[in-house]
């Protein structure tokens, strides 16, 4: 069944209906299957994405969209189906877009940060991929053939794809309404002086950024102590603080449990109401630790200005 349903989204495409056919109307979203994956290419970029719909999508009502980064080595189909985030697209009304990192490994991908080497130890260098890019053209693409709501894009991922989805709260916040990093909080590249805090300069978003992160207190690949890899190196709260500090949080953090082994500290009082929030799961490791529902209620109050 889902392959048929595979076969006509893609045959939607073919059809002419996407942007890149040039008939696509704001409010007439006919790319996508409601309750089906469909991987539709992305402008002239070269690249694709898969997109989960609801299953009740209402095609002349755009959407809220949720960008889904796999892991360092992985990809967005594998990513789509650990995560079950799909699920909750279908009980909550939203997109899912899983695309694949710009870099490839011999198995996999690995997303393209600035100044940060890949698990290949590798910086990304100009001709590599730029995935920021990619991102932006992937929301016009989705916005102009009237499937997404422009103003209600978000960003989760795991590991590697909590890592980008941190970089692109700093330098696509006039693009992205919130981000839920999972076992990647970041707040901007290590510093080359002190590896132990965040670089401010290269993390300068243009607007407050709500965050909600998810992490597992026994993680030793992204540890929430700090250290780990050359990409890593500081601490979860660490990271927290200079989102606390970015977004003028005013109010002191508080730690609550907020369900069986799992403990949330957030930062309040923040411009805009972008609060920066925390959960930790004790006893997790580096896997996807995530609430979904959990994830969605707190980015889907969140809306970006136009």
């Amino acid at each position: 069944m889902r392959v048929g349903r595979l076969l006509i989204g893609l045959a939607a495409v073919l059809l002419g209906l996407t942007v890149l056919g040039g008939t696509a109307t704001a409010g007439d979203c006919r790319v996508v299957t409601p309750g089906a994956e469909v991987r539709l290419p992305i402008g002239r970029t070269g690249r694709s994405m898969l997109v989960h719909a609801p299953k009740g999508l209402d095609a002349a009502t755009p959407a809220p969209l949720v960008f889904l980064l796999h892991g360092s080595g992985g990809d967005g189909a594998r990513m789509l189906q650990s995560s079950r985030l799909a699920e909750a697209a279908d009980r909550h009304g939203f997109l899912v877009a899983a695309p694949d990192g710009g870099i490839p490994l011999e198995r996999g991908f690995v997303w393209n940060i600035p100044g940060v080497p890949t698990i290949a130890g590798t910086v990304p260098g100009p001709d590599d991929a730029d995935d920021v890019a990619f991102i932006k053209a992937a929301i016009d693409e989705l916005a102009l053939a009237g499937c997404a709501d422009e103003t209600r894009v978000y960003v989760t991922g795991l590991s590697g794809g909590g890592r980008m989805a941190s970089w692109l709260g700093c330098v696509a916040s006039d693009r992205i309404a919130a981000i839920a990093p999972v076992v990647g909080l970041r707040a901007g590249n290590p510093s080359k002086d002190d590896p132990a805090r965040p670089d401010p300069e290269t993390c300068t978003p243009s607007r407050s950024m709500p965050v909600m992160a998810f992490a597992g207190d026994a993680d030793t690949t992204n540890p929430i102590q700090g250290g780990g890899a050359g990409y890593w190196s500081y601490t979860m709260h660490a990271a927290e603080q200079r989102w606390a500090q970015l977004n003028r949080c005013t109010a002191a953090p508080v730690s609550v449990w907020v369900a069986d082994g799992v403990y949330e500290e957030r930062y309040s009082g923040c411009t805009d109401g972008a609060d920066v929030a925390g959960r930790i799961t004790v006893g997790g490791g580096h896997s996807w630790v995530a609430d979904n529902d959990a994830l969605w209620a707190f980015v889907s109050q969140y809306r970006r200005e136009r």
